[in-house]
């Protein structure tokens, strides 16, 4: 024994797997110098054999055949297309689902885009309408305190101011039930300019009426014609009346801070004059109703906080009438 091969390295030779012979056996390399293994040897060599013959496949009980390998590279023409068709599948799988991340990110794309330039548009538009209100402001026709209460003679400062509001609010009225009556038939590409029209027309209705009420109540702002726009503006925007005595306020009521204000002001007065876009002359109705309404709660509250620094007719100074614009409005007193 001096000269044999030590169990712990002696190495099992698996001989290849014939179909027409059977499972082969193992084969020791000491077996076949002639020495002696013993019985356990052979009963392992014998259940892998079994287990190989029992189940037909050659990688049975851990055995990897090389024999396998080389039929898989020689399979038949079925097992070939087969094959291309299970690939063709899984190459379809992984392209749909990129072509559904790319749709998905596109779709995600346009939609932040459409909301972009949908922002962009209505920001333009509410400029416009800022503009145009901001130059016929100074068109806009003012009758003075000497022209007022010669029109309504024997009435105090509170009785003319109703009859102010009360023209203001059915001007205003006639042009809501306008347009809602131009909007009896919807047409969807009509409607913003229906709207603008709208709100230009109302805007210098109110300007006019702010404007006297200030007049009425004896706090004419300070200025050229320009200036006293700006502030009869901020009081229209603001929905306030401006104490001109307040340097603070009446520089805010200048500055850029009005324009702001009145986009914001402008966004407000369309999100409420929507309804008068109802169809079959509802929107008429709604619109006079609204826009008389309107008309009157910014009344109040300009007169409530004019009230607050009213200066008396007796104690007024002499004021220069006020000149009509070249370019005036035509509105109706």
């Amino acid at each position: 024994m001096s000269g044999s091969t030590p169990p712990r390295k002696r190495r099992v030779r698996i001989r290849r797997w014939n179909a027409a012979q059977g499972p082969s056996e193992a084969v020791r390399d000491d077996d076949e110098r002639g020495s002696s293994t013993g019985d356990d040897g052979a009963g392992a060599s014998l259940e892998v054999a079994h287990a190989r013959d029992a189940t037909g496949e050659p990688a049975a009980a851990g055995v990897v055949d090389q024999h396998d390998a080389d039929a898989a590279d020689t399979a038949g023409p079925e097992v070939r297309l087969a094959r291309r068709r299970a690939s063709a599948v899984r190459d379809g799988v992984r392209k749909t689902g990129s072509v559904a991340r790319t749709g998905m990110v596109k779709g995600g794309s346009a939609a932040r885009t459409g909301m972009v330039k949908g922002g962009t548009a209505a920001r333009a538009g509410l400029g416009y309408l800022a503009d145009r209100i901001i130059d016929i402001a100074p068109r806009v026709p003012v009758r003075d305190l000497a022209t007022l209460r010669r029109h309504f003679p024997g009435l105090g400062p509170e009785d003319l101011a109703d009859k102010l509001v009360a023209g203001a609010a059915a001007a205003t009225s006639t042009v809501g039930a306008g347009v809602g009556a131009a909007a009896m038939l919807p047409v969807p590409p009509a409607m913003p300019a229906e709207l603008a029209a709208e709100i230009t027309g109302v805007a210098a209705i109110e300007l006019k009426l702010i404007a006297e009420l200030h007049e009425v109540y004896g706090v004419r702002p300070k200025g050229g014609l320009t200036d006293r726009s700006g502030v009869y503006l901020s009081s229209w925007s603001q929905e306030r009346g401006i104490d001109i005595a307040k340097p603070t306020t009446f520089d805010n009521a200048l500055g850029g801070q009005m324009k702001r204000e009145l986009r914001q002001q402008i966004m407000k007065r369309m999100l409420r004059d929507l309804p008068m876009l109802m169809p079959f002359l509802v929107g008429a109705v709604v619109g006079g109703a609204m826009n008389r309404r309107d008309t009157k709660r910014l009344a109040e509250r300009v007169r409530r906080d004019l009230r607050r620094f009213q200066v008396p007719w007796e104690a007024l100074p002499e004021l220069p009438p006020l000149v009509t614009p070249k370019d005036a409005l035509e509105i109706e007193d």
